[in-house]
C-alpha cells in the first residue's frame, strides 16, 4: 500500500533517504557499511547486491541478453543498452550549467567540468604532475617508462599516445579531415586549420614587442621579424652613439 499512498517509513539515518518497504532499506543500508556479502567465484570482486553479481557475471560468460533493435549490438546490462540508444537518437540529457554543452553520459558530464573547475585529481607518482582525466595521466606516464606502444607499419616510428600516431598516420595515407569553409582547402592538423583561417578573417593576434607589427602566425614574427627588427634596432643604436664622432674632425677644421 506504500506505493500507492507515496509513504516511506523506513529513513536512512545517514544520508535521510527514505524506502517504502524494508528490502529495499536493508540494502540501501550496505552502501554505507561496505557490506558485500556477493562474490564473484570467478575474479572475487564482491558486490551489494545479488542483481550487480548477476549482471557482472555475464562480464565472464559473455552473455549479453539486451540487444540494440537497430545496429543488433549486445550488452550485458539494460543501463549499457539505455546508455547506447542516445548514439542513435542523438539524444544529450545531461548538459553543463556554465557553458551549456550537452553530454550522452554523466560520466563525461563530470570529466567536462573538471575544465571549468581546474580540478585534477590524477597525479603522476613520479613527477607529482597533475591531470583532469586518467587516460591523460597514463599517456604522461609512458614519458617516464619510455613505452611507445602505437608503431606505424609504413616507416616503423613509434609514439606514446594513440593521438599522434593517427596524426603521424595522415603523413602516409595524406587525408586532410580538416577543412576550410571559406575556400575549402584541406588541412591534417586542426591547428594548422585555424592558422589558415586568419587569412580570411584578418585576424593577427601576435605582435612585436619593438616595434608593434602585428603577424597572423607565431613562426613569422619569431623566425623573422624579431632578427629583423632587432638588429634594425642595435644598427640604429650605434650610428646614434656614433654621430659625435663623425662630426668631430669638422668642428676642429671649422675651430682652425
Amino acid at each position: 500500500m506504500e506505493i500507492h499512498t507515496g509513504e516511506r517509513p523506513y529513513c536512512c539515518i545517514t544520508c535521510g533517504r527514505r524506502f517504502s518497504n524494508l528490502t529495499g532499506f536493508k540494502n540501501h543500508m550496505k552502501i554505507h557499511s561496505g557490506e558485500k556479502r556477493h562474490a564473484c567465484s570467478t575474479c572475487g570482486k564482491g558486490f551489494i547486491q545479488l542483481q550487480n553479481l548477476k549482471r557482472h557475471m555475464r562480464t565472464h560468460t559473455g552473455e549479453r541478453p539486451f540487444s540494440c533493435s537497430t545496429c543488433g549490438k549486445g550488452f550485458c546490462g539494460l543501463s549499457g543498452l539505455k546508455r547506447h540508444m542516445t548514439v542513435h537518437t542523438g539524444e544529450r540529457p545531461y548538459f553543463c550549467s556554465i557553458c551549456g554543452k550537452r553530454f550522452r553520459q554523466t560520466i563525461n558530464l563530470k570529466t567536462h567540468i573538471r575544465c571549468h573547475t581546474g580540478e585534477k585529481p590524477y597525479s603522476c607518482g613520479a613527477c607529482g604532475k597533475q591531470f583532469s582525466h586518467m587516460i591523460n595521466l597514463k599517456t604522461h606516464m609512458r614519458t617516464h617508462t619510455g613505452e611507445k606502444p602505437y608503431s606505424c607499419s609504413t616507416c616503423g616510428k613509434d609514439f606514446s599516445n594513440f593521438s599522434a600516431f593517427k596524426t603521424h598516420m595522415r603523413f602516409h595515407t595524406g587525408e586532410k579531415p580538416h577543412s576550410c569553409d571559406t575556400c575549402g582547402k584541406g588541412f591534417r592538423h586542426m591547428m594548422n586549420l585555424k592558422t589558415h583561417m586568419r587569412t580570411h578573417t584578418g585576424e593577427k593576434p601576435y605582435s612585436c614587442s619593438t616595434c608593434g607589427k602585428r603577424f597572423s602566425q607565431k613562426s613569422t614574427l619569431e623566425l623573422g621579424h624579431i632578427v629583423v627588427c632587432l638588429n634594425f634596432r642595435v644598427i640604429w643604436s650605434f650610428i646614434q652613439a656614433s654621430l659625435p664622432f663623425f662630426f668631430l674632425p669638422f668642428l676642429f677644421r671649422f675651430r682652425d
